[in-house]
């Protein structure tokens, strides 16, 4: 098991060092290369989590990593309750997105080199995921995040695919900070970054409701806010959608943006020492989850759509932690990777087969053209708008029934709300796009519109599968439901003691409603055409211009942060303190002094023995004078 578990990392590592290295040659089947990789890795993976399945953690330390003075830090692994569910996410559905990339990349002159860095990625995350420490875990934080670098600007030579790139890596290095000094306060109070060493003393040594619990928690979470894109920190995920879109697929579904949950969700014995630092989570959450589902009820754009509802759904999934029912963020965390990877690999073959695409307002009347990419856009659909029994619907109403519960009724409030906005952009999107009329005459026989090739489809229908099964292991049987036993069987939490009980019944009753409420009205306004969205924005138009601008945030963060720190870095940084004070001060400066030192030095050099003799005169008596002088004193 100790190799099995290793080769887990390695073989998407070896898959990347092979087609990094010999991608002039392998390109070919590239392809194959990664897929095959990862094919093997999720085999291999099922061992440790059979093994977890049966009560057994996993956990193997290869060598001394880091042998400080006090602190040792281990190369190690370990697969328990909580990494077993996202070794299973990150390496299955990244499997469907390597084998769906084969068909979508083909013919692109950068293939060898997208499936390399394809592999790297999810190498990373499992890294992440898999290392019993947290300076292991950062380092695979750090992985996904230059990962996403190459992967969002893959496509270089556009300006705005580089900019999008380096804007998600810049962001992520201020939540990176926050990582940094959290970990560097584990290190302080406990002496240790291993999960094994601090998570069983934790009680003992921050206490409960501690100031210490509380700053790390925070320190902690503002590293969460930037990789899993929660306000403020949101303003790079909608510009990754200029990579390609199966990696939009990766970052949304199995990688990037879900390791911030993971995160909160195993560090979960601290987070419950303070109460302030969970409501902060489950507030930045419901707030990040509502704001996010405003900004997508008016974009066109197909990808960019279901990239604001990724921040949604993830501030779902910070609600569940944040409240301390972490197992229900993981099991959002774990139908979310299906439907969501679903709905991306799905825009993917619209915008294959239309020569890149984007706006839904373009489209209408796909389905006759592409019927399977249809019927699992609308699986999907119902899924993220929790429909049952749809995956999304049982994971949904555990965060949203477990916030009433547990004492958070505006949260609770918000979430539903929240769930009426997703039904109904996610509707809107779907009977533009697919239902309807066509919008532009000949626009599809002019792009030769067909159905994705079965090496696109099939991974589809597999998640599409999942869409609709993965949800189950959330239905009460004998008395407990399977899968919250499953994630809190080994290390039960100090979670807050449910203050209310409310009918299972009316709670998802309320939900139900909410999700069906926000397709019956897209329907009524995109299909029946009751009222027109036209007239319903001209209705609401301040509020429109707003949404569609999402509230001016991009304008603002160049206005008051960018420009203000552009100015500094040139004029002041730059132009002052680097030319002036450095090159013309110090460096400049000291040449100029020794030059005229040395030309003074140089009248001394007459070549005169009188000269000299006469210097060497004036040095003994002056140094005479004053030994004399002090010898007198």
């Amino acid at each position: 098991m100790k190799v099995i578990l290793l080769f887990v990392i390695l073989t998407p590592l070896i898959g990347f060092l092979i087609n990094g290295i010999f991608g002039r040659w392998t390109k070919p089947i590239a392809g194959v290369i990664a897929a095959t990789a990862l094919g093997i890795s999720f085999l291999l993976g099922l061992f440790p989590i059979f093994s977890v399945l049966h009560g057994h953690i996993v956990e193997y330390t290869y060598f001394t990593w880091m042998p400080f003075k006090e602190v040792v830090v281990p190369f190690g692994l370990r697969v328990d309750y909580v990494s077993a569910v996202m070794l299973f996410v990150v390496t299955f559905v990244s499997w469907m997105i390597h084998i769906y990339s084969n068909g979508y990349m083909a013919g692109d002159k950068g293939y060898a080199r997208y499936f390399a860095y394809l592999n790297l990625f999810v190498t990373a995350m499992l890294i992440l995921v898999l290392g019993n420490n947290y300076l292991l875990m950062f380092v695979g934080w750090e992985g996904v995040g230059l990962a996403s670098y190459l992967l969002i600007g893959f496509w270089y030579e556009k300006s705005t695919a580089s900019d999008a790139g380096e804007k998600a890596f810049v962001v992520n290095r201020i939540g990176d900070a926050g990582f940094i000094i959290g970990i560097l306060y584990l290190v302080y109070y406990f002496g240790s970054v291993t999960y094994s060493n601090v998570f069983p003393r934790a009680e003992h040594v921050l206490g409960y409701g501690s100031t210490a619990a509380t700053i790390i928690g925070i320190a902690l979470f503002v590293g969460a806010v930037g990789k899993s894109a929660q306000f403020p920190l949101y303003i790079w995920l909608t510009d990754a959608m200029e990579g390609p879109t199966p990696v939009s697929s990766l970052i949304h579904a199995a990688t990037m943006v879900t390791a911030g949950v993971y995160m909160v969700a195993r560090s979960n014995a601290i987070y419950s020492l303070s109460p302030i630092a969970q409501e902060i989570v489950a507030t930045i959450g419901a707030f990040t989850a509502f704001y996010a589902a405003t900004m997508a009820l008016t974009h066109k754009d197909i990808k960019r759509i279901l990239a604001y509802s990724t921040l949604s759904q993830l501030g779902y999934m910070f609600i569940g932690v944040g409240i301390g029912a972490y197992w229900t963020g993981l099991f959002h965390l774990m139908t979310h990777a299906f439907f969501k990877g679903l709905l991306f690999l799905a825009a993917g073959a619209v915008m294959h087969s239309m020569r890149g695409l984007l706006s839904i307002d373009l489209m209408g009347g796909l389905k006759k053209y592409m019927p399977q990419t249809a019927a699992v856009m609308v699986i999907a659909s119902l899924a993220i708008s929790g429909i049952p029994p749809f995956a999304g619907f049982f994971s949904k109403d555990a965060i949203l029934a477990s916030a009433l519960e547990m004492g958070h009724p505006i949260i609770w409030i918000v979430g539903e709300i929240t769930a009426f906005l997703t039904a109904f952009y996610m509707f809107r999107m779907v009977f533009n796009v697919f239902y309807g009329e066509e919008k532009v005459e000949g626009l599809y026989h002019d792009l030769h519109t067909h159905e994705a090739p079965a090496v696109m489809t099939i991974p589809m229908w597999v998640l599409a599968i999942l869409s609709i099964i993965g949800g189950w292991v959330g239905i009460k049987v004998g008395g407990h439901i399977p899968f919250e036993w499953f994630v809190t069987h080994s290390a039960p939490t100090t979670e807050v003691a449910h203050e209310a009980h409310y009918s299972e019944v009316l709670l998802m009753g309320i939900s139900v409603t909410m999700g069906v409420g926000g397709i019956l009205a897209a329907w009524l306004i995109y299909i029946k055409k009751i009222i027109t969205a036209e007239k319903i924005a001209n209705m609401f138009k301040p509020i429109y211009t707003l949404l569609a601008n999402t509230y001016y945030v991009d304008e603002f963060v160049y206005c008051c942060i960018v420009k203000p720190f552009w100015w500094v870095s040139t004029n002041f940084l730059w132009k002052f303190v680097d030319v002036v004070l450095i090159d013309k001060g110090m460096v400049d400066g000291t040449g100029w002094i020794a030059g005229r030192v040395g030309k003074g030095l140089r009248l001394l050099q007459t070549g005169f023995v009188n000269n000299y003799a006469y210097w060497i005169s004036l040095g003994i008596i002056l140094l005479s004078s004053w030994y004399l002088f002090v010898k007198i004193i």
